[in-house]
């Protein structure tokens, strides 16, 4: 009985502690001062489309100054007038942020026309489709290029002055896919998976200077991105798996949604923001566990094509009635609304 007493003390002492950390985590935010966006200048990286030009639109909706930069430009041009459209300070910079060198450039072309920047959003992504056996080393090097040294070089471009200021804002955003290793997804997996430990460390050691670090962790988004992204193997089967995936609801979340919740994380400076339920069970699954997670994804990897062949296609270059079906339309009006329907670089 003595012992029975004491196992419910002890259970309920936990308790009111989780209980009274989630209160003072609570009354944390709720006394914390909303960081505003007007008069802001914020540099978002593949901000000529899909998400990046999605968060572009809102954050000019808020009057923060905007810059987007990406590889492609036309594609930067027409993102340039879209987002005219809405008005404000805008700025269109081409950059590789594979090159250091583009990326400091960029970044003094933004402090030379605005000043310092306030809020920097790592957004620029590769994507590449197929079976391990299809990929090269140069598909994994060009993806750890993008998510992992594009953001690093940005980072250390923008920090000195946000120190210097004692705040700043920086969202890297990594994926599901940064969380849980999707078959077929190797190369991106595995960068994305970098990506969450170089902003787990920056968020550590910058908190300290004022600097908010925010991992951005979404599940699909509907951007109409396959078009643009890469597929190798039996290319037409890998983009319309994908693709289909890519446009169903439960699976996928808009654009815009995912917008929100990506500024509204950074607003509130949380460490982390898994977005959409895929997310989150992945996360959890791979965590509690991983045991049942591997075996599911096993599953879901004996289904995909296994094709092994190494040559490179765009999504626009794979397309089969059912990718032109009704299941894709979702992901097809995104790409219209989104910028995505001219094949580029990026």
């Amino acid at each position: 009985m003595a012992d029975r007493r004491h196992t419910e003390r002890k259970g309920f002492s936990l308790g009111a502690l989780a209980a009274g950390v989630g209160a003072a985590v609570g009354l944390r935010r709720a006394l914390r001062p909303r960081f505003s966006f007007k008069d802001k200048t914020v540099i978002i990286t593949g901000g000529s489309r899909g998400l990046g030009l999605v968060m572009a639109r809102m954050l000019l909706k808020e009057g923060a100054r905007v810059a987007i930069c990406g590889r492609d430009t036309e594609s930067l041009q027409r993102a340039h007038a879209d987002l005219d459209r809405i008005g404000g300070h805008i700025l269109s910079l081409r950059c590789d942020v594979r090159d250091q060198v583009q990326v400091d450039a960029m970044v003094g072309a933004v402090h030379e026309q605005w000043g310092a920047v306030d809020v920097l959003i790592n957004n620029a992504g590769v994507i590449m489709v197929g079976p391990l056996e299809s990929m090269t080393l140069e598909d994994f090097e060009e993806a750890v290029d993008v998510h992992l040294w594009g953001p690093l070089y940005t980072t250390l471009a923008v920090v000195p002055a946000m120190k210097a200021r004692g705040e700043g804002r920086i969202v890297n955003v990594s994926s599901m896919g940064g969380k849980l290793s999707i078959p077929h997804l190797v190369p991106y997996s595995a960068s994305k998976f970098a990506l969450v430990g170089l902003s787990d460390g920056l968020r550590t050691e910058l908190a300290q200077d004022g600097i908010r670090v925010t991992t951005a962790c979404p599940s699909l988004i509907r951007t109409g991105s396959p078009r643009n992204a890469n597929f190798k193997g039996d290319h037409e089967k890998e983009y319309a798996w994908f693709h289909v995936s890519n446009s169903m609801v439960g699976v996928s979340m808009s654009a815009e949604r995912v917008a929100r919740k990506v500024i509204e994380a950074c607003r509130r400076g949380d460490a982390e923001a898994l977005v959409g339920m895929p997310a989150k069970l992945g996360a959890v699954g791979r965590a509690l566990a991983p045991n049942l997670t591997a075996a599911v994804l096993d599953a879901i990897n004996r289904l995909l094509p296994q094709d092994s062949t190494p040559e490179r296609y765009k999504g626009s270059e794979s397309e089969t009635p059912l990718t032109r079906s009704w299941l894709t339309e979702m992901s097809r009006r995104a790409a219209e609304r989104n910028n995505e329907n001219e094949v580029s670089l990026h």
